[in-house]
């Protein structure tokens, strides 16, 4: 057997694990808002969402990844949390996912970029359909001038945690 036979008896195995679990992937739409100068402590801005259906999935794992551009066209000051939230079927309360990721920005004039990945691994059942959401709050106490977040959008890459399906 030389080593061509070889790896296309390794690539058809390899093949054949995969078809036993898909792999999704999702892109939100892109979001934008403005963050008015002066607004209060723990205002929330409503930033993208997706929604992932993991049906056929087995213990899923889904990867999230957030990314946007902050805008100010004169210095903005102030301090925004962003926070991916979770919910599934037969829930009225979004669950956190993963932790608050904090950006302090001090006179912040052009733009730059931000972004974070999270995972969500555990606590599905094999019918879940979850709809991601990213909200940023503001966590400071006064706000100064204004700030645009746009393009705002949020990826999904589910698996199984398993190599069988529901």
């Amino acid at each position: 057997m030389n080593s061509m036979s070889k790896c296309h008896d390794n690539h058809d195995n390899c093949k054949k694990e995969k078809d036993l679990c898909p792999t999704i992937i999702k892109c939100s739409q892109a979001g934008s808002v403005t963050v008015p100068a002066a607004t209060v402590l723990g205002t929330s801005f409503p930033l993208t969402a997706l929604t992932v259906n993991t049906e056929c999935l087995k213990n899923p794992c889904v990867k999230l990844e957030f990314t946007s551009n902050l805008v100010a066209a004169v210095a903005f000051t102030g301090t925004i949390n962003f926070q991916v939230f979770k919910v599934c079927r037969n829930q009225s309360t979004p669950i956190p996912v993963g932790p608050a990721y904090t950006f302090n920005l001090v006179a912040l004039l052009s733009s730059q970029t931000f972004s974070f990945f999270v995972c969500d691994c555990g606590d599905f059942c094999c019918d879940d359909c979850c709809t991601y959401t990213v909200s940023a709050t503001i966590t400071s106490a006064v706000t100064v001038g204004t700030l645009s977040i746009n393009n705002a959008t949020l990826g999904a890459i589910a698996t199984c945690g398993s190599s069988s399906c529901c």
